[in-house]
């Protein structure tokens, strides 16, 4: 009886993460979950989509949804991806705010708190990047005081998601209003992507870290087929480096093809941690004119 008691006793939610552009929220799912679910890099607004991680202990199940930053700007690409980061809100059972603490609050932190205050009952925050010698966690407090003064002190933790320090404390946190439920997922699972979606984000990953400028924010990645051999041992994958400009497809080429090639031998490192079969890479790049502004190519690689 009292096994049977701590099995219906259990938790699973589903968990938003959201925060301004940079806030390490990427890398805080990542550090949850154990894995590489979601790609890191320098520039704002990598994340692109809405990334499940999901995260398995005696004490339930999570399921972290990581959602693009919430930027302040009128683009159209930017409202679709503050569109997608609103849009978790409502069906999340538990909402983890992540914060920098190395940057004032400015207007977008702002707008973030006023999206939450009508659902702080469900909120826990992060106050991140505690480990950098410029971190002023008290100017977080200060500004959660009187942005979200609702939310309980024990339901604001300081970590470092680079590090992992007390991170398994703010998991805490969320279990404590988790509802109780069963698991979402097969407790081996720690993420529900798609193979060729997993794979196209290694590639912008890849691409977005050794190029400059404008080009990480004007690319994306296109499977254009998968075929899995007989044997069951080897996938060949063809993928296009979508970029705006003939100009940028020079650069990603590289001199002598020399970036793509490094391109594609780090991305075929990072996919050989996460599958058990051999992925071969056929990578090319190709221009799709003003890419941003056309609502059929980004309502396709926007997923919500």
């Amino acid at each position: 009886m009292s096994e049977n008691k701590e099995i219906m006793e259990k938790k699973s939610a589903i968990v938003a993460i959201i925060g301004r552009p940079s806030a390490g929220k990427s890398t805080f799912l990542n550090t949850a979950s154990g894995e590489k679910v979601s790609i890191v890099s320098p520039f704002p607004q990598t994340t692109r989509n809405a990334i499940r991680g999901i995260v398995n202990t005696p004490e339930g199940q999570l399921v972290f949804i990581d959602t693009p930053g919430y930027h302040d700007s009128e683009k159209k690409m930017n409202l679709l991806l503050k569109g997608i980061a609103r849009d978790r809100l409502p069906e999340s059972d538990c909402i983890v705010y992540l914060i920098d603490s190395t940057r004032e609050a400015g207007p977008e932190e702002a707008a973030i708190a006023q999206l939450l205050t009508g659902v702080s009952d469900r909120v826990i925050i992060g106050i991140n990047k505690i480990d950098l010698p410029e971190a002023r966690p008290g100017m977080v407090h200060l500004f959660i005081e009187t942005a979200l003064p609702l939310v309980p002190t024990d339901r604001i933790v300081e970590i470092s998601a680079e590090t992992g320090k007390s991170v398994k404390k703010l998991l805490s946190c969320i279990y404590k209003i988790a509802p109780v439920g069963e698991p979402m997922y097969p407790e081996e699972y720690y993420t529900d992507q798609e193979v060729d979606f997993r794979i196209a984000e290694i590639i912008r990953e890849k691409a977005m870290l050794n190029t400059r400028d404008e080009i990480p924010h004007a690319l994306y990645v296109e499977i254009a087929d998968m075929e899995m051999k007989p044997n069951g041992k080897e996938l060949w994958v063809r993928a296009f480096i979508m970029v705006e400009r003939e100009s940028q497809k020079a650069m990603v080429i590289g001199k002598g093809a020399s970036m793509i090639k490094k391109i594609r031998t780090e991305s075929n490192a990072e996919i050989k941690k996460i599958f058990d079969y051999h992925v071969r890479l056929d990578l090319q790049v190709k221009v799709n004119k003003n890419w941003r502004q056309k609502d059929p190519i980004l309502s396709r690689i926007l997923k919500r």
